[in-house]
């Protein structure tokens, strides 16, 4: 799994797992999985619920559009998290839907501001136009207001 953004101690993200992937996240003791990837999309696994839970993983799977923002399916996956052990592995094909993804957690759970979210967004190379994490923060007040 190339690329994995850690974004905290709680939340780290990337790229679609392989079956032997999920077994190594287990081993660096990740406890849930929360999938982002309709079943339909190119190259994701099919069976994926059961391999994560053979590997003894917690498993959530929203599918988020990779070019659309849609606030109520986000606000599921942060709902979502309240009842999943962490750390957590967010996963997508690529990573850009679960680093915005991870980064939405960790904002709400930490309630940064928008210019420490900036901050973080920076740090770890992820893209601030990535729909989900563009309408997020398009979610917080205008400076000065």
């Amino acid at each position: 799994m190339p690329d994995v953004k850690k974004v905290s101690d709680e939340f780290s993200a990337g790229g679609q797992p392989s079956p032997a992937d999920l077994g190594q996240l287990a081993e660096q003791g990740f406890k849930s999985i929360v999938n982002l990837r309709s079943t339909d999309e190119s190259g994701a696994l099919a069976n994926e619920h059961q391999l994560a839970e053979a590997a003894g993983l917690n498993y959530v799977n929203v599918p988020l559009q990779p070019t659309e923002a849609n606030a109520e399916l986000t606000a599921q996956v942060i709902s979502e998290l309240k009842h999943l052990p962490t750390p957590v592995y967010f996963h997508c094909g690529a990573g850009a839907r679960a680093s915005a993804a991870a980064l939405i957690a960790f904002a709400t759970q930490q309630q940064l501001s928008r210019e420490a979210l900036l901050t973080k967004v920076q740090e770890l190379g992820v893209n601030p136009e990535q729909p989900q994490l563009k309408q997020f923060l398009e979610s917080f007040p205008a400076e000065g207001s």
